[in-house]
């Protein structure tokens, strides 16, 4: 009788920190635009910015995520 083959389990350890890397852009939604924005931007408007460079503002039990003008890629219909 031949030996049995017991196939083994590939186990890889990551860090606790581990986060699984996101896409670098993002499409999000306007909720407040400043008055000095260089461009036409509406609230509710749907843009392309640059996840990494979105900003997060606690103030109290409040966080705002914000990003400048100059990061937003493109608005979409």
């Amino acid at each position: 009788m031949p030996p049995k083959v017991i196939p083994e389990e590939s186990i890889i350890l990551l860090p606790e920190d581990y986060r699984p890397e996101e896409q670098r852009y993002a499409v999000v939604t306007v909720v407040r635009v400043a008055d000095d924005v260089r461009f036409e931007l509406c609230e509710g408007s749907k843009i392309i910015v640059d996840r990494s460079m979105i900003e997060q503002i606690s103030i109290g039990s409040t966080n705002y995520d914000v990003i400048l003008d100059n990061y937003v890629i493109g608005i979409t219909d």
